[in-house]
């Protein structure tokens, strides 16, 4: 076994992990918590240490 084999072998790996991901990514399982971590910058709750709307003036 030589580096190219090696390099082969890293190569087929690389590409089988990105289509797990991918599969993954696209797959109708997932769908659901994708769509809550869309929506989370919407959410109307109070992140700790953030000033209240009502201490700005105006």
């Amino acid at each position: 076994m030589d580096i190219n084999d090696l390099r082969s072998l890293v190569t087929v790996a690389g590409l089988l992990c990105f289509l797990a991901i991918v599969a993954w990514a696209y797959s109708k399982g997932s769908k659901k918590g994708f769509d809550e971590a869309a929506n989370l910058p919407f959410a109307e709750h109070d992140d700790q240490g953030a000033a209240p709307s009502s201490s700005h003036p105006r």
